[in-house]
């Protein structure tokens, strides 16, 4: 019994930045547009905030930079997409694209190194960001829910000829849920780089695409997002504390939480219950 305590303070690590990004990837989806720039987000999170944290020590700095630079990257998102009628998944790639070689870019201009190191580590950092995560999460499901934010932002997805009737823009409520993934995603990737101690080029890993899994599995709702992301935390967890036990070539082993995502995607799309809540 108690081995498998590591294995679940391990899934709750790497589950709370793939918490944070599927969170924020859920409100376009709601809107009705797929948000693929959640991987370079996250990236450009992870970058600010360690960049700050290392000039000045103070985290609350630089997780307040963190989001900023992801809501700013969030908005030109937005703009090329709406604005400029770009199309979307090509705008979300070059965002990923961006993000990546621009991070490598002033972290080389900066600091003579393409990967950045803090002089010290913030503790209970696990615990602070998991909570907070919770919290927000829980905000959302009433924001989502109970607001009539919640309402017209479904709307979009839905009936958006209803709201252009009430004289309501769903570009808005399209722009607002762009601006709620950067916050997300801001301080998804601030974990990321503050738990480590340091910025390391791609340090996202995909989880910003293993977050749009996560959205759809947990049927596009928080508390099924949250059980989406506890599941692919506690594989993955499992999956690292298994090579050495287990006769198993290290390839089986490392893709275990993959098999387990896909067979829990097959399960939930089959399963009577797995389409959104009508509320």
């Amino acid at each position: 019994m108690e081995s498998f305590f590591p294995v679940l303070r391990s899934a709750v690590t790497i589950m709370t930045p793939l918490l944070f990004a599927a969170a924020g990837g859920l409100f376009p989806a709601l809107a009705g547009v797929l948000n693929i720039a959640l991987e370079g987000l996250l990236l450009a999170g992870a970058f600010t905030s360690l960049a700050v944290f290392y000039y000045t020590g103070s985290a609350a700095a630089s997780i307040i930079t963190a989001v900023t630079a992801a809501m700013l990257l969030s908005l030109i998102h937005a703009f090329t997409a709406f604005k400029l009628k770009a199309d979307l998944f090509i705008t979300g790639l070059a965002v990923n694209l961006l993000s990546g070689g621009l991070c490598i870019v002033l972290s080389d201009k900066l600091f003579n190194t393409r990967g950045v190191t803090a002089s010290s580590i913030v503790f209970g950092l696990v615990n602070r960001y998991f909570l907070a995560g919770l919290i927000l999460l829980l905000l959302s499901w009433l924001v989502i829910y109970k607001t009539p934010f919640g309402y017209r932002l479904r709307a979009c997805n839905k009936d958006s000829e209803a709201l252009l009737s009430l004289g309501i823009k769903p570009l808005t409520y399209k722009v607002c849920a762009f601006l709620i993934s950067g916050f997300f995603c801001g301080l998804g990737g601030s974990f990321l780089s503050l738990n480590l101690g340091a910025f390391v080029p791609g340090m996202s890993a995909g989880k910003g695409w293993i977050a749009l899994v996560i959205i759809f599995l947990g049927g596009r709702k928080p508390q099924g997002i949250l059980m989406a992301a506890f599941i692919f935390g506690l594989a993955e967890a499992f999956s690292n504390h298994a090579q050495g036990f287990w006769n198993l070539p290290s390839d089986i082993i490392l893709a275990f939480p993959y098999i387990i995502t896909l067979i829990a995607m097959i399960i939930a799309s089959a399963a009577p219950f797995s389409g959104e809540e009508k509320n």
